[in-house]
Order: structure tokens, then sequence, then C-alpha cells
């Protein structure tokens, strides 16, 4: 019986709120225990791997394929954070053969499987992860009806460069997605939006496969679509492509004009120049954790190598050499102090993965 971890996408915005009139009296009601546990932590680690295959470094060959799953490959580069260790297996099929392939080797072998899309929107333990990691950033393919607007794209595909590609067809409703460093597959997964649009308004289906290799359809309503969630959170189930509903025969200027002036704004609310994972923490409505996080006086604040962004406060960036470790103490740090300050637990938008 396999199981499966998923990583994924972000979103925005900021607001106004009232302080509490008197702050907890005892910052030990926020303790670093109660933090780790709200943050849904999966306890992995390449220390306590089994390695049931013994010492063998190289690529290993899938039985019957022409495919092989790598050994130790590290994962840094392979996440917006550019931080995290490496993965004792590793794969990124690049169609659904070798995806099927690979989901077959781990129920073979037992190993976890832990699926990667963009990696925008998750934080990698320094200490690597056991099992399989599948990249799915190489499921690359798209196809327009440019008549009736319906794009259905594969889950390795950008959303910044699907949105550019609809715009410039005259296909509007993807204007939104053009500051979204995620793919198709996580945008499902996580519901991500901006501008209060969000992946659901457009979805008309997606596809998916189980651990076992079956194929799975699902409709927005059997998703159970909520603020970046959705039930493909909690099932071990692998975004294949997605289909999206768009609007036709719009002005190809206008679309792409409106889809600078989405990235334009982006990019004057939130910092690009230094590697993040987005917002970092969901709003918890009607409130805006940045607004929360910055009133709680924490911009700029720093752990090691990892900091509050000064620009948008539910921003961390890594400043160059920043660990793993340190973003996650940072994030306990957010969740302390606004508490302290607000009564208000923010929950991580944020996936975390591995040993902490």
């Amino acid at each position: 019986m396999l199981s499966a971890q998923f990583g994924s996408v972000p979103s925005e915005g900021e607001s106004q709120v009232s302080p509490v009139t008197s702050p907890s009296a005892s910052s030990s009601s926020t303790s670093h225990g109660n933090s780790v546990a709200s943050l849904d932590l999966t306890q992995t680690s390449l220390r306590s791997c089994s390695n049931p295959l013994g010492s063998h470094s190289g690529p290993i060959p899938i039985k019957s394929t022409p495919y092989h799953i790598q050994r130790y490959t590290p994962l840094a580069k392979l996440t917006s954070f550019r931080v995290g260790g490496v993965a004792e297996f590793f794969i990124a099929p690049r169609d659904l053969d070798e995806m099927q392939a690979a989901l077959a080797w781990a129920d073979r072998e037992s190993v976890p499987v832990t699926l990667l899309g963009a990696g925008s929107n998750l934080l990698i333990s320094d200490r690597g992860l056991n099992g399989l990691v599948i990249c799915t950033r190489r499921l690359k393919s798209v196809e327009v009806d440019t008549d009736s607007g319906l794009l259905t794209a594969s889950a390795g595909e950008s959303l910044v460069r699907l949105a550019w590609r609809a715009a410039e067809q005259g296909l509007s409703g993807l204007e939104w997605a053009v500051g979204i460093p995620g793919t198709v597959g996580g945008a499902v997964v996580m519901n991500a939006g901006a501008h209060t649009w969000c992946t659901a308004d457009i979805l008309v289906h997606a596809q998916a496969l189980d651990m076992s290799g079956s194929h799975h359809t699902f409709r927005p309503q059997d998703l159970m679509f909520d603020y970046r969630t959705s039930m493909l959170q909690q099932r071990s189930l692998l975004v294949t492509q997605a289909s999206f509903q768009l609007q036709p025969r719009q002005s190809p200027e206008s679309v792409m004009q409106a889809t600078r002036e989405h990235l334009k704004k982006r990019h004057e609310t939130q910092p690009y120049h230094l590697p993040s994972c987005g917002s970092v923490f969901r709003n918890p409505s009607p409130q805006k954790a940045g607004w929360l996080i910055e009133q709680t006086g924490l911009k700029g604040y720093q752990i090691g190598d990892a900091q509050v962004a000064e620009q948008h406060a539910n921003f961390i960036l890594n400043l160059g050499n920043a660990t793993a470790s340190d973003i996650f103490s940072l994030i306990q740090h957010v969740q302390e102090q606004v508490k302290d300050q607000w009564r208000l637990l923010l929950r991580p938008e944020v996936k975390f993965i591995g040993e902490f």
C-alpha cells in the first residue's frame, strides 16, 4: 500500500484589522511545541532510512521498462526556496507510461512516494526525503480549442507560460495566474489564486492517477474546493492534466494588456528578487496575514539567512545561504509573535515535507 505526500503553489493580499486590547499575558501559551503541531509535518528522514535496495548508488533500472530511478538527487534547486536535502530515490517522468512505471516500482519496493511539482509552495527538510520523489515538471503538453475556449494542459505546465499563451490566442480567464510560479497540477491541488480569482473558477475537470496507477476524472464539485485547498491534499492522488474553460474570441491585445497589468501589480507589491515560496500563511478571513505580521513589527526580522520580507510581510526570503531549518524557525517565530499580539494562530500555506 503506497502513501504519498504532495508539494506545490502560492496566493496573496493585504488589509486591516483592529488589534486585541490586551495581548495574551504569557508567551508560554504559544510554545514551540504547539506551533510545530499546527504545521502538520511529515516525519521522514534519510538518517532513519532502511535502504531496502542496498548500497547501490547508480541509476536503478525499472524492470521490463526503458526507465530508471535516480539515487540521492539534490532537491534544493527544484524548489523556489532553494533549500532542502536529497531524495533517496528520484524520477521526473516525461509521460504517463513512465509515471505509471515509477508508481509500480515504488509499490513493489514498498517505498513511500512524494509528489513534487514546481516546488513553489513547499519547504523540504535539510535532512532530505525517504522513498521516491516523483517530479512532474516534465509532464508538458497543451491543447487549445480557440473556438470553444477549452484549454487542456499537462500537470507540469507552468501557470505563467500558460497565462501568456492563452492571452496571445485571445483567451481570457487566466490573466490572474501570470505571477504565480507554480504548475497546473499544483494549482489544482492547492486551488491557487490571485486578484479574487482562483483555479476552481475556471476548472472543467482534472485527470489524476492513484498510487496503483489507475486513472480518475474529477469535476470541480468532486474536489471540494475552498480557499487554497481541495480534497486532493488529503488523498494519495497525482494530477496529470486539467482542462479550463476560458472566454474565447477576445482581443489578444486587450488580454495581453490585462495580463501585463496583473504581473505589474504583483511585482509592485511582492518581492521577486530573492528565493521564496510566495505567501507563507493563509489569510485568516477577514484579516490578511501580511498586515497582521507587519503590525506585529516583524518586517525585516531574520533568523540565519531567512528574512521576513520588507516589501510584503507574508513572504519569507532566502537571502542567499538560508537553510530549511532557518526558514522553519522563522515561520514558528512569526506564528508565536502574531498569536501573542492578536490571539490568532496563522495557518501556513506552505507545505512542510520531511523531518524538522
